[in-house]
Order: structure tokens, then C-alpha cells, then sequence
């Protein structure tokens, strides 16, 4: 039997990206707990597949484009969600690209890329929501940020570090603005999770996937579907008095000392 703090019925959730990884698995979860779902991401062919998924649980699901990088086309989506569903509960913030190299010589255009994707787009969906839920005094913000934002990955990480701890000081200070008045912001820092471009950059480069899981002691990567308990969480009611948080859902990367090793890992010889 499903516990009533975690039931989403009657309410709306937003989740851009929506068309794949966690962002396809964000949007199915929250409908499975009974939300209603507005699909939002660049691959409108990708955000109906995502929407016939959740229209087979028998909730509604509308998918629209919107590139994450243009805050004209998030509030053109804003609007259409007022005209669809009448008010927001939910928004979930997936989409965007990181872009990396090396910060000597990386372009600056490369940089506003990153930030306009991670930081400006996420910001301007917070808003278009926080106004909304501030009105009708509730709601729940989720951002996924990444241990990118935490700690440096290095590899060229530089533009996407910035941005990612960009993420992590806007949800600390979005929750602090508005926790008073109902609405709730939370983050989740992923470590790598598996996905079609992850595979590929694997496959590719020699020892990367060893460095990887060498820095995860569970021993593997996350899978997109893990995600589903932890946004449900945030989501619902179980989480009413949790703002604020930045939560690691890494496989135990940022509990462990950068030097750090664990049995089975591929630092450990033997």
C-alpha cells in the first residue's frame, strides 16, 4: 500500500528535459504517484513518447518544446501551462548542456553556453514558477545540479563546475526567500548516471570509465531510473519541511576522500 505523504493527486508538475534519461524517468514517476504532467524539452518527438508513457497511467500529459537556454520561450511555456492545467506544483529543472574544455583556452561564447543552459534558463523557469506557487502559497522546486558543482572534477570540467555551483547557491537561495511563504527548493547532485552520450564518451576514451567508477564506492554508475524515488520524495508532502537541501544521490562520491579507495576498486590493485 502507498503511503498518502507521497500521493501527488490533484496536483501538476513541470519537468523539462523530459524526453529522456532522468528527465523521462522524473516525469513518469510523478505521474505514477498521480500528477499531472507538463513535458517540456527540445525533442518534441521524445517528449510525446515520454507523454503517451504517462497518458497509459491514466493521467494528463502535455508535451511542449522549449529550448532551456532562451528564458522568452520558458515564459511562452509558463503560459501554456496556465491555458493546459491552471496552476503549477511541481517543476523539476533537467534540461541543459554543459559545455567543457580546457580553461585556458576555452571560448568565453563556450562559457555564457553552459551558463545561459544551467544557470539563466533554471533560474527563469524558478521564477516563472516561484511566482505562481508563492501565489497559491505551495509548492515544490527541484533543480538537478551535479558533484560537478560540489567538488572540481577537473577533465576540463571548468564551465560546467561554474555553472553547477551556480545551481547549488541558487537553490540555497531560493529556499531561503521563499521558505516562509510555501514553496520549497531542493537540489540533487548526481554523480554519473548512464546514458547514450555517458556510453559513447566511454567507449571512446581509454580509462575514463575505470576513473569514473573509481570515484563511486558502490562500485558502478547510477542508472536515469533511480532518480524516481528521490524527486518523488522532494515532490510530496514527505518532504514538507525539507528546503534547502542539496542531496548527493552519487553512489557515496562525495562521502569519500578524493585519495580514497574501497574494496573492488580499480585504484586497488590485487
Amino acid at each position: 500500500m502507498a503511503h498518502p505523504l507521497f500521493d501527488l493527486t490533484g496536483r501538476v508538475a513541470l519537468v523539462s528535459g523530459a524526453a529522456s534519461g532522468m528527465g523521462k524517468q522524473i516525469s513518469i514517476a510523478l505521474a505514477e504517484v498521480g500528477a499531472d504532467v507538463m513535458l517540456a524539452d527540445i525533442n518534441l518527438d521524445g517528449a510525446e513518447a515520454t507523454a503517451e508513457e504517462i497518458r497509459s497511467l491514466g493521467r494528463k500529459a502535455v508535451p511542449v518544446v522549449c529550448d532551456v537556454s532562451k528564458p522568452a520561450q520558458i515564459t511562452a511555456m509558463f503560459e501554456r501551462l496556465d491555458q493546459e492545467f491552471g496552476q503549477i506544483d511541481v517543476l523539476a529543472n533537467v534540461a541543459g548542456v554543459g559545455v567543457i574544455g580546457p580553461p585556458e583556452s576555452v571560448p568565453i561564447a563556450s562559457l555564457e553556453q553552459s551558463l545561459n543552459n544551467l544557470v539563466i534558463g533554471r533560474f527563469a523557469a524558478c521564477q516563472e514558477a516561484g511566482r505562481r506557487m508563492l501565489a497559491q502559497g505551495k509548492g515544490s522546486i527541484i533543480n538537478i545540479g551535479s558533484i560537478a558543482g560540489w567538488n572540481s572534477l577537473g577533465r576540463s570540467h571548468t564551465p560546467y563546475g561554474m555553472a553547477m555551483g551556480a545551481v547549488i547557491a541558487m537553490t540555497r537561495e531560493l529556499s531561503t526567500e521563499w521558505a516562509a511563504r510555501g514553496v520549497r527548493v531542493n537540489c540533487i547532485l548526481p554523480a554519473q548516471i548512464t546514458n547514450a552520450g555517458l556510453e559513447a564518451r566511454m567507449a571512446t576514451t581509454p580509462g575514463v570509465r575505470d576513473t569514473f567508477i573509481g570515484g563511486i564506492p558502490m562500485g558502478r554508475m547510477g542508472k536515469p531510473e533511480e532518480i524516481k524515488g528521490v524527486a518523488i520524495f522532494l515532490a510530496s508532502d514527505a518532504a514538507s519541511f525539507v528546503t534547502g537541501a542539496i542531496l548527493p544521490m552519487d553512489g557515496g562520491n562525495l562521502a569519500m576522500n578524493a585519495g580514497g579507495t574501497y574494496p573492488g576498486s580499480p585504484r586497488v590493485s590485487g
